[in-house]
């Protein structure tokens, strides 16, 4: 935790380092120095946010395409600073940046898309966009839209902002059977809160980053022991994990044992959970 008017605050979601911090925190935050940052947009279909400025360094979060990143320092080949779509803080490749100035238009609304070299279903793939990743469209052709000077994307595969998922369970479910990644958030693999954010992103709703901050939301539920009463779209919480219900009795989680996302008896869960020595569920809450 760092300091922040004689306060502690949270360094995941605090830009504080070396006595250096963001401007925005002056008067705030007790620094030796305020840097007012550049804001980048990532141009990669996804970055890790790493613990140090170095390759192989854990992974603590992930930007998409398109989401801003706030610079405060530059070590070597890596940026320093804060994601502005859920506040968390880190290192990031300084090649998964260029200084745009599209302002998004648009978000992937599927779970994943290509970007076509040209707007057509035989041309060659540039890369593949995750479901959330933040898009400006310049113009359209054949069914497909031109993208922050990259490639073409199948149109009915992006929405705007005044269009959202109508349930957030069947957007959670919609990742079954992707990888489990240790900070991820993408499409091709992501962890519980990953999961349980990139879920509520599309369905309109902020996000915090990780379980614990996550573990906030909505209202709490009194469940425990016999676990009656929850239904689809409560939360499920342990230390360090969250679940979303998917019916009174199953829950949908990306989780370590099955490596995966994946569906399972919330009583099956709580079992394996405790004899692993992780303990109870520490809370349940509805949105």
């Amino acid at each position: 935790m760092t300091e922040m008017s004689g306060e502690p605050f949270d360094k995941r979601i605090t830009p504080y380092k070396d006595g250096v911090t963001d401007q925005a925190h002056e008067g705030l935050i007790r620094a030796r120095s305020y840097v007012a940052g550049e804001v980048l947009s990532c141009y990669d279909a996804k970055a890790p946010i790493l613990a140090q400025p170095e390759h192989g360094s854990e992974q603590w979060d992930q930007l998409l395409l398109g989401e801003r990143f706030k610079v405060i320092e530059r070590k070597h080949d890596f940026y320093w600073g804060q994601a502005l779509r859920d506040g968390y803080v880190g290192y990031v490749p300084v090649s998964a940046f260029r200084n745009d100035w599209y302002l998004p238009t648009h978000y992937v609304s599927t779970l994943r898309t290509y970007v076509f070299v040209a707007p057509n279903v035989k041309a060659s793939i540039l890369t593949a966009i995750s479901l959330n990743a933040l898009v400006s469209v310049t113009r359209y052709e054949n069914g497909f839209a031109y993208i922050n000077d990259m490639g073409w994307v199948f149109a009915s595969h992006l929405s705007t902002f005044e269009t959202f998922a109508d349930d957030f369970v069947a957007v959670a479910e919609s990742y079954i059977n992707a990888p489990y990644q240790w900070g991820g958030r993408e499409s091709i693999g992501l962890d519980c809160s990953g999961l349980l954010q990139q879920a509520l992103y599309a369905s309109g709703y902020g996000c915090p980053r990780d379980s614990d901050m996550q573990a906030r939301l909505g209202i709490g539920l009194d469940v425990r022991p016999d676990l009656d009463g929850l239904t689809r779209g409560d939360l499920v919480f342990w230390k360090g994990h969250v679940a979303i219900m998917v019916d009174e009795q199953n829950i949908i989680h990306a989780n370590a044992h099955h490596m995966k996302v994946a569906v399972e008896p919330l009583a099956a869960a709580v079992n394996r959970i405790d004899a692993c020595g992780s303990g109870a569920p520490t809370a349940f809450r509805r949105l």
